[in-house]
């Protein structure tokens, strides 16, 4: 019998759940106002430098390992901020926003949305307080997101447009924004502007600075847009339009974005089985799972659920035979 999305997603996060337990990274370690402090190191800059082992660590293992980490770390900003002024201070609350705007992304990751929006207010706040107006456009931007993931089509739109008037010309923001707001219309039902929306995309990252000083959204690229698009087109109906999407923009993704692939290959299966093709959506569907089972994330689990129900009238197909046995497998061996 096809498996339940909760039991599925339960069983699926259950290792990488286990792995949380196991020794963070060296570097994230640090999580005291006097740790930092003992250390010997510039505290800003070790928590800069945390930052992004943890981001990586999080793109290999999954969320579930990085969540306490981050918020240690996110206290131990706060304690620092009682005693410093000027320009540290500042800088401190710009590093509580991109800590606390990366627990929201975590929570988002695990599919906890209320945790993920509770934390991506926070960070709206520090932002505020910072006074880093770029800051803020990113995480109003990045509100956009979770808003589409939550499938919240009038908050998708209506938060990527303030993003987007917020945002300087020719700047990466901006085409992430207009990114993020086409999806929200094709949650809409709204083809023609979902389709406008990201040709507009297109158009701001073509022209855009190619060197720009802001670190945010440094990620966005050509095939990122591709694979948002695809995403919309499967939302559209356009089942075999979507599956096009996500194998053209998975072929053109970084090595290193290991969860990412999971999520794009299991929305391009699920695309597949959506259009008949369903040995095919069974093959890819193997490869989404293989990276299920190493990062443990809510968003590859979610495709692979849908993908085991909507393969349900193919079970005895060889490939969805073998698909389903491995889906099982792995939910039996993690439970």
């Amino acid at each position: 019998m096809s498996l339940s999305r909760r039991a599925l997603i339960g069983a699926l996060g259950a290792g990488a759940a286990i792995a949380a337990v196991a020794d963070v990274p060296a570097a994230a370690s640090p999580a005291r106002r006097s740790d930092l402090v003992k250390s010997g190191a510039n505290p800003i800059e070790l928590l800069q430098a945390t930052r992004r082992v943890l981001i990586d660590n999080d793109n290999l293992f999954g969320p579930h390992r990085v969540i306490p980490a981050v918020k240690q770390q996110i206290a131990a900003i706060k304690e620092l901020r009682a005693d410093r002024q000027g320009t540290d201070r500042r800088q401190l609350l710009q590093l509580q926003t991109q800590y606390s705007e990366l627990c929201g992304w975590l929570y988002q990751d695990l599919g906890d949305f209320r945790a993920a929006q509770h934390w991506m207010r926070e960070a709206l706040e520090a932002s505020h307080m910072a006074g880093d107006d770029e800051l803020t456009t990113y995480i109003l931007a990045r509100r956009s997101q979770l808003a589409g993931d939550m499938n919240d089509p009038i908050e998708a739109v209506d938060v990527a447009e303030a993003a987007e008037d917020r945002s300087a010309p020719r700047s990466r923001l901006a085409a992430v924004a207009a990114t993020y707001g086409a999806h929200g219309h094709a949650l809409r039902k709204d083809q023609e502007m979902a389709q406008r929306a990201y040709e507009h995309a297109r158009e701001l990252h073509a022209t855009m600075d190619p060197d720009p000083s802001s670190p945010w959204g440094v990620w966005l690229d050509s095939a990122y847009i591709d694979v948002q698009r695809a995403h919309s087109l499967a939302v559209l109906g356009d089942h075999r339009g979507a599956a096009e999407g996500f194998r053209n923009a998975i072929s053109r993704l970084p090595a290193g974005y290991h969860r990412d692939r999971g999520v794009y290959l299991g929305r391009e299966a699920v695309s597949l089985a959506r259009a008949g093709e369903a040995e095919q959506a069974a093959a890819v569907g193997l490869q989404a799972l293989s990276i299920a089972r190493d990062t443990g994330s809510d968003r590859i689990a979610r495709e692979l659920a849908q993908l085991d129900g909507t393969l349900d009238q193919w079970r005895t197909v060889p490939g969805v035979a073998d698909f389903k046995e491995a889906l099982t497998e792995a939910v039996l061996r993690q439970a």
